[in-house]
């Protein structure tokens, strides 16, 4: 169901709109003044408004160029003009009024109204305005995330690895066989769903993501399936209709990352979505039919979850139709000079630097490191380098942070025979070692420091105070 807000000042236009709407199956919010509709605006989201010019507090216009993101709002105070931050979503805007002019109309058409209706309204043509809004508001958000979506979605590198994992995707891409991609965090699982999506015969509809493990348990369904009026959990306020990421994808693709955090009920639910390419929204009585294709990720090991009773086994038939597996970074170390390079350059461009290098002696470095944030990592490690060292034009060893020379200094210390040829004192070089060791030990398992104690044969306060004392972060070894 789609949300309209209704504006104007006087009462019986509201009600008769709101009347006749409501029969088209519109949810419908009202507003009697300027201050109010940008108050409504700030909280919920509506696909279309029909705006009065002439309102108790101000110029509709004004309230028109506040959607728009225009600062020059005229009547409305800024304070009032600051309760609304226009958001990509904005809704179509229709101008109405009883003292139209033609000046009145160009200036609405100049800032972005979608149409212009004279009082008293002809409700044939208000529908039928109404309609092609509420549909080009739609045509619009989807374009705006496609055109988001389409220059991501590449995998960098020579590796075997990398040309592998290219040939998979151009070989699976355009068919539409359900996708489940395994590997750790961050080995850049998003990006060969992105890419998959960006050769596939959808590549012109809209790619949507969800990331399962950052949505609490009570808001998942609602997100994934959306809902109707009267089911939402807001106050008067907020938005009666919600098209969920299952809706949304409808044409397109649905990437469900880290669908292994999914509650079993929401699985359950899930399930039934890809067996029926149907689902009906909370609170709907009527199912929606859609055609999306699904693309799962997971750094778990969904077998040994299924085994403890944590994840549907007939799920994961439905999701590993087509199985892809991403090799952790340490295991495709020739590709991070490339990789590092693209990130440079990206970053550089963001920044105003687009020339900085890098010299040979930081990608040896850099290949010498373990990476247990994988990709990720990487990438962070580069614009971190990049923002912390402002008049570098190159980019050399020295600038990188501590722990990635301590591991370039461990590695040739082993391949000269030893490392006093590194470090100064004994304890420089024990804790160099231990440092690097305890590291290891938490990307193995995965920054659990209770396994990696135990692993460790340490108490787990034994084990903290001893990454405290190295200066072991959590963001690191995660």
């Amino acid at each position: 169901m789609n949300h309209v807000l209704i504006v104007d000042d006087e009462a019986d236009i509201r009600e008769s709109l709101e009347a006749i709407l409501s029969e088209e199956d519109y949810a419908i919010t009202t507003a009697g003044t300027a201050k109010e509709a940008l108050e409504l605006l700030r909280d919920a989201d509506y696909q279309a408004v029909l705006l009065d010019i002439w309102l108790p507090d101000g110029d509709g216009l004004d309230v028109l160029a506040a959607i728009r993101g225009d600062q020059a709002l005229g009547g409305l105070t800024r304070s009032d003009a600051r309760t609304f931050a226009p958001r990509p979503g904005a809704p179509e805007v229709i101008m109405i009024s009883g003292h139209g002019t033609i000046e009145a109309a160009v200036r609405a058409t100049k800032l972005g109204a979608y149409d212009f209706l004279e009082k008293p309204l002809s409700m044939d043509r208000t529908l039928l305005v109404l309609r092609n809004a509420v549909q080009a508001h739609h045509l619009r958000e989807d374009n705006q995330e496609f055109s988001r979506q389409l220059t991501k979605g590449s995998v960098t590198g020579e590796s075997i690895s990398a040309k592998a994992l290219r040939q998979q995707i151009k070989l699976m891409a355009p068919t539409n066989g359900r996708v489940l991609i395994f590997g750790e965090s961050g080995t850049g699982k998003e990006l060969i769903a992105r890419a998959m999506h960006a050769e596939s015969l959808r590549r012109d509809r809209v790619f949507v993501e969800l990331n399962c493990a950052a949505i609490p348990e009570d808001f998942i369904e609602t997100e994934l399936f959306g809902y109707r009026h009267g089911a939402g959990t807001g106050g008067v306020n907020q938005p009666t209709e919600k098209r969920g990421t299952f809706e949304r994808a409808d044409g397109g693709t649905l990437f469900l990352d880290e669908v292994g955090d999914m509650s079993l009920k929401t699985q359950a639910k899930v399930l039934r979505a890809l067996d029926e390419q149907r689902f009906y929204p909370v609170g709907a009585s009527t199912p929606v039919h859609v055609d999306t294709r699904v693309i799962a990720a997971t750094n778990k090991d969904l077998e040994e979850e299924i085994a403890r009773g944590n994840f549907r086994e007939d799920l994961f038939y439905r999701l590993n139709v087509i199985p892809f597996f991403v090799p952790p970074l340490r295991d495709r170390k020739e590709d991070i000079p490339l990789l590092a390079r693209e990130f440079l350059s990206e970053f550089g461009q963001q920044y105003g630097r687009p020339h900085v290098e890098i010299t040979d002696a930081a990608l040896t470095a850099l290949k010498q490191y373990h990476w247990p944030g994988n990709v990720r990592e990487l990438r962070n490690i580069i614009e971190r380098v990049l923002i912390l060292n402002p008049k570098a034009q190159r980019i050399e060893a020295k600038h990188l942070p501590m722990l990635v020379q301590r591991t370039e200094g461990i590695t040739a210390g082993r391949v000269a025979g030893g490392p006093r040829e590194e470090f100064s004192t004994l304890q420089q070089a024990r804790e160099a070692y231990e440092r690097d060791y305890i590291l290891k030990e938490l990307d193995r398992c995965h920054g659990n420091v209770s396994r990696a104690a135990e692993s460790l044969g340490l108490e787990r306060s034994h084990l903290y105070r001893k990454m405290k004392t190295l200066g072991i972060s959590m963001r690191e070894s995660n």
